[in-house]
């Protein structure tokens, strides 16, 4: 799974602390955070027609991985909701959207670690693109990557930071198998989520998906698991293996990037009838229904 380059984004517009810029003439300073350490975090949002899915407890998860990380100063969610209208007016952008929203620790008076070098404030990074859900519908192929999951006593997965280096190799890992993404384990040997995404499975009707030790809290998990019991859809979070992966009836990804995605292959298995099943299907709709009247409105 290879994203392609859509033309409606050539001449983007981003935001940095307030300021749009060309994509082409947009940049950071070398002595901000994010480039001397990843030192940021970050969150995706997406647009549906003027309104964004479940945006305060985006911002709410911008905020607490800020805190966590002793960030100085957090901007307001209203002033945040202001920034991401301003960017989305600017680029005459109403639906079909994904916005990456990026806080950094700011930048240094000198190069280093320590966080006392930010003496200017946070900085804040709107970029918006048209980007439609980016999986395959059809059917996902997932690989085991050699790559584990951080344990929160090494670094706490509800911090949303921008330190991917985990992801990305397992990514590297999923590419060189000719997988769309992989899968990822814990510490322990149980299943966390993939590179990009949590990720759920199907067994005789009860939706099943593991405990959030060493993944985020994700906001699109969190729906599904709503959804499941707003509509008495049997679901459990709990530790699985990849055993209960290679044997489930259905498998499916969540991720505001993604939406809900079907996993039909795993580590050369297909999983159940090598299609997206019933349960996957009928939490898309439900999750699509949902996005449709349940948004925060930007514009």
């Amino acid at each position: 799974m290879l994203q392609t380059f859509d033309e409606r984004n050539a001449d983007l517009l981003v935001n940095i602390n307030g300021e749009l810029v060309h994509r082409d003439e947009a940049g950071v300073s070398p002595f901000d955070s994010l480039v001397q350490g990843g030192d940021g975090v970050w969150e995706g949002l997406r647009l549906y027609r003027g309104t964004i899915f479940r945006l305060r407890e985006h911002l709410e998860r911008l905020r607490h991985s800020a805190l966590a990380l002793a960030f100085q100063s957090v901007p307001p969610v209203e002033e945040l909701i202001a920034e991401i209208k301003k960017t989305l007016v600017a680029n005459r952008m109403t639906d079909g959207v994904h916005i990456r929203l990026t806080l950094s620790r700011g930048t240094k008076i000198t190069s280093g670690m320590d966080p006392r070098l930010n003496q200017a404030g946070p900085t804040l990074i709107v970029l918006a693109e048209h980007k439609p859900p980016v999986y395959d519908r059809s059917g996902l192929t997932l690989i085991t990557s050699s790559v584990r999951r951080f344990t929160p006593d090494s670094l706490d997965p509800r911090i949303h930071h921008n330190n991917l280096l985990p992801s990305i190799m397992a990514k590297i890992e999923a590419n060189a198998s000719g997988a769309d993404d992989a899968l990822m384990l814990d510490a322990r040997g149980f299943v966390a989520e993939t590179n990009a995404t949590h990720v759920f499975c199907v067994h005789r009707g009860e939706v099943q998906t593991p405990r959030a030790i060493a993944c985020p809290e994700g906001i699109t998990r969190a729906t599904v698991l709503e959804l499941c019991e707003d509509h008495e859809i049997p679901c459990r979070e709990l530790d699985l293996t990849l055993y209960d992966f290679y044997r489930a009836d259905e498998v499916f990804c969540s991720g505001t990037m993604g939406e809900l995605a079907s996993v039909t292959r795993i580590d050369g298995r297909t999983i159940g009838d090598g299609a997206p099943g019933p349960v996957t299907k009928q939490l898309s709709q439900m999750y699509r229904a949902m996005t449709d009247t349940a948004g925060d409105p930007v514009l």
